[in-house]
């Protein structure tokens, strides 16, 4: 209703049209939903599936000798988590194979940590460690020396 027939109603000079409300009409909700683009098959997405790594395998590993370091690096490279027992080797040996490790491990980006007495755990870039168990050890002897 515009201005001009405001006025005309107001002096009379024209009958008041009766205002009628419309019913909303029923709109198909999908067919205005925002569609997003389509992903590009070349696009990488940021989801990744917890499954993605179906054997995720931990190695236990006794050295007897500093020639099985080799063997142990090779684990690493292939993104399995090593758990060295340095216990039945020398410690000239045991030196040698830590730093060798050490290198290897230092190479991959991943980490090494001391979990026990001549106990190492070595893990690739794609896992990542937690806590310190060196930690843990010191709190139990502080309390059963407290006891």
């Amino acid at each position: 209703m515009g201005v001009m027939n405001r006025f005309m109603n107001f002096m009379g000079l024209q009958e008041e049209e009766e205002v009628t409300e419309r019913e909303p009409l029923a709109v198909d909700e999908e067919e205005y939903a925002p569609t997003s683009p389509e992903p590009r098959k070349n696009q990488r997405s940021n989801v990744v599936s917890i499954h993605s790594q179906k054997n995720v395998k931990v190695v236990l590993v006794e050295p007897r000798s500093y020639d099985e370091a080799q063997e142990i690096a090779d684990h690493l490279r292939s993104h399995r988590t090593v758990v060295m027992n340095l216990q039945r080797v020398r410690n000239d040996q045991a030196f040698r194979i830590i730093d060798f490790v050490s290198g290897t491990v230092y190479a991959l980006s991943g980490s090494i940590s001391k979990i026990g007495g001549n106990i190492f755990l070595c893990t690739p870039d794609t896992v990542e460690i937690q806590g310190n168990i060196s930690e843990i050890l010191a709190e139990e002897l502080e309390y059963n020396r407290m006891r």
